[in-house]
């Protein structure tokens, strides 16, 4: 994942779209934001064209509650219809889709009382927190979950291989080239 360096106005390019399949054969349709060529290799950032959603599980008690990000795909797979139902009120179409579950339609306007910051503690990058806007809550269980999706954008690089299939980096890779993309990206949009 990666910050956009573009703004909201940019012109882009809302037609051309790549589709990226995971490991057990899910798929996620993504704009392309930006094409760029680093020694000969093409790369490509990633935007999808649904809006990625976080589903978290409140644990605690009272003042103590803390949420949980739900990353176990049975979990996910057990509360997925009842999530899907509870999404399905506000004309969103919750999908399971590679790398990110993912709602189609449209998202209701940010309410700053609705946001939730997620602080991201990582040893070794100084990572920013995340603002998440409240899309639903419900109960599975008795267990309270909550569906956010993220303010700032989901980006995913990619390299196109030979066949032209988009292929994600791997997190070293991605550190491996990161500099040089950052670079030739942001001297591009100067």
């Amino acid at each position: 994942m990666f910050s956009s360096p573009f703004s909201d106005d940019n012109d882009r390019d809302r037609t051309v779209s790549i589709t990226l399949t995971d490991d057990t054969g899910r798929t996620l349709e993504c704009y392309i934001e930006h094409s760029l060529s680093v020694d000969g290799q093409e790369y490509v950032l990633l935007l999808p064209v649904d809006s990625p959603i976080e589903v978290f599980a409140w644990e605690g008690e009272d003042e103590e509650e803390e949420a949980v990000l739900v990353e176990d795909d049975a979990t996910l797979d057990e509360i997925f219809s009842t999530a899907q139902a509870v999404l399905s009120e506000q004309n969103l179409v919750l999908k399971n889709t590679a790398y990110a579950l993912t709602v189609a339609g449209e998202l209701p306007a940010v309410d700053e009382s609705e946001l939730f910051t997620l602080e991201i503690e990582d040893d070794e990058t100084d990572l920013e927190p995340e603002q998440l806007q409240l899309l639903a809550s419900f109960y599975h269980q008795e267990q309270e979950y909550a569906i956010y999706t993220p303010l700032d954008p989901l980006l995913f690089f990619a390299r196109i291989t030979k066949n032209g299939e988009p292929e994600l980096l791997s997190p070293e890779e991605f550190r491996k080239v990161q500099p040089l993309l950052e670079e030739q990206l942001f001297n591009e949009v100067e």
